[in-house]
């Protein structure tokens, strides 16, 4: 690619979900391919799976995904802005790594979202001057119209950077020809100037079927389709949302019944509100013969070898709901029974005999399931770490992001948490990644639950993500006009693209 300052792209989207950030980690994976030097970004991010950066940044588990598609080292430079809601209303403001307030939606978009442009833009510009490329990525839809005099991540960073806009529909939904067509129309002139062209997601068929349909939208906007990409299971990798985990290919969701094999583990995590970094269960799933879901009954314990509670943004408020659902009775009784439980970050912390909370919930002393001998004491300032150690006689590597500080005052040290009888917690996330102690660990659940499951030998975490992420290059080099796309990201949006007024035919 030519010229000092890198080339750049914002891939946004019709709709949330509609593969914005599998796109984004795609062009990464294909142009670091070609010999390219590129970096993702993304202004603001709302996700509650969030990863810390060797520097000690939070940032979101997206663009850290992003990132080591372009086979590079993530930084806060990537996601400047990170909101991790705690209710429905209101959101930790999370700014270069580091955390600086809760805000209402309210307060966000009156008046702080347009204060954090500048650094939005600062960063963009210092990873520009970096790398040949750097490939954006939107959040929700660039035709949200209420939000656009405050937007920091679509349009208001593409004009700003004067960045090509590709957008991505998700064709699996339905009327993606209205939704690209009305993306378009929304828009300002100004801001239409830059929509470069459409991507279309997750299409099943003969692509010939779909020719005509392209060629009409061509004619109604002006703007050409840059590809067609097929739909593909399995590709739903650290995701912001949805309860989601990649098996070897294999997308299963929560309504899925486990199988019945004594060579088989069932692996059962508890949806608690909130929930977050649930991807700390991918390593799971990744295991030949281990099956994971999300439930929110208690029967649904019943026939588990092993249960997760995962982390969470809301403690106290988890807590309340294992009781209300009767989970937590069912824990208790696993407990006892010696049937194997992992509590991870904000899951260890509820497994605990108590929880002083004066900054997450506010609710000051609360009882926790007495599952653990860990009292927890929430700090104003967050704990965001990459601890390294051992654990089963292996090495294991993980991240850590909380407010809850925990004394552990019994039971054995488990990766500074501690463990009794079948009762695991730690707030490592990531540490199932660790392919070693994973195996490991899966070796005690078996034999704790009486199962003849024996981990795969070779099984390796890493490869199969890498895996993915040459599949997401893949679909990109095979599906996409990337001729079109390098011209995009060296040159910007073609010039004398019409504009396309609110309520054209």
């Amino acid at each position: 690619m030519s010229g000092r300052r890198g080339g750049g792209l914002l891939v946004a989207g019709t709709t949330s979900d509609a593969g914005k950030s599998v796109v984004t980690a795609g062009i990464c994976r294909w142009l670091v391919r070609q010999g390219v030097k590129v970096a993702p970004f993304k202004g603001q991010n709302m996700s509650l799976n969030s990863f810390v950066t060797r520097e000690g940044a939070e940032i979101g588990r997206a663009q850290a995904m992003q990132a080591q598609a372009a086979r590079v080292e993530p930084s806060a430079l990537m996601n400047p802005v990170l909101l991790k809601p705690g209710s429905d209303r209101s959101s930790q403001v999370v700014l270069m790594g580091r955390p600086v307030g809760e805000l209402s939606a309210r307060g966000y978009h009156g008046g702080r979202q347009e204060s954090l442009f500048g650094t939005v833009v600062e960063c963009l510009e210092e990873l520009r001057g970096t790398y040949e490329a750097v490939i954006c990525e939107g959040a929700g839809s660039p035709a949200e119209i209420n939000l656009r005099r405050t937007d920091i991540v679509n349009m208001g960073i593409a004009r700003a950077a004067r960045l090509p806009v590709l957008v991505v529909g998700d064709i699996d939904r339905g009327g993606v020809f209205a939704s690209f067509f009305g993306t378009t129309a929304l828009l300002a002139p100004e801001d239409q100037a830059l929509i470069a062209g459409y991507l279309v997601n997750k299409f099943r068929g003969d692509v010939t079927l779909l020719e005509p349909g392209l060629e009409m939208l061509h004619g109604l906007t002006g703007r050409h389709t840059y590809g067609v990409l097929p739909f593909a299971h399995g590709l739903g990798i650290d995701e912001e949302d949805g309860l989601r985990v990649s098996l070897r290919g294999a997308v299963r969701e929560s309504v899925v019944a486990p199988p019945v094999g004594e060579d088989v583990l069932r692996v059962a995590v508890c949806a608690v509100p909130l929930m977050s970094n649930f991807t700390d269960v991918d390593a799971l799933a990744a295991e030949p013969g281990v099956v994971v879901r999300f439930v929110d009954r208690a029967e649904e314990l019943v026939d588990a070898d092993l249960v997760v509670v995962p982390g969470t943004r809301g403690t106290v408020k988890a807590l309340a709901w294992l009781r209300e659902r009767g989970l937590a009775d069912a824990l208790a009784r696993r407990a006892a029974e010696g049937r194997p439980v992992l509590g991870i970050c904000g899951g260890f912390q509820l497994l605990g005999e108590h929880i002083e909370d004066e900054v997450e919930s506010r609710a000051g002393a609360v009882d926790g399931l007495g599952l653990l001998p860990v009292r927890v004491r929430f700090a104003r300032d967050k704990t965001l770490a990459r601890p390294v150690g051992t654990a089963l006689g292996e090495s294991v590597e993980g991240y850590e992001i909380h407010h809850g500080v925990a004394e552990v005052l019994g039971g054995e040290s488990f990766l500074d948490g501690c463990r009794v009888g079948s009762v695991w917690g730690t707030h490592w996330h990531g540490s199932l990644e660790s392919d070693g102690f994973r195996r490991a660990f899966l070796r005690e659940v078996a034999a704790a639950s009486g199962r003849r499951f024996v981990p795969a030998p070779d099984t390796s975490f890493g490869a199969l993500r890498e895996e993915q992420l040459d599949r997401l290059g893949d679909l990109i080099e095979e599906h996409a006009d990337t001729d079109a796309l390098l011209r995009l990201i060296e040159s910007g949006a073609p010039s004398g693209l019409p504009f396309i007024p609110p309520g054209a035919p």
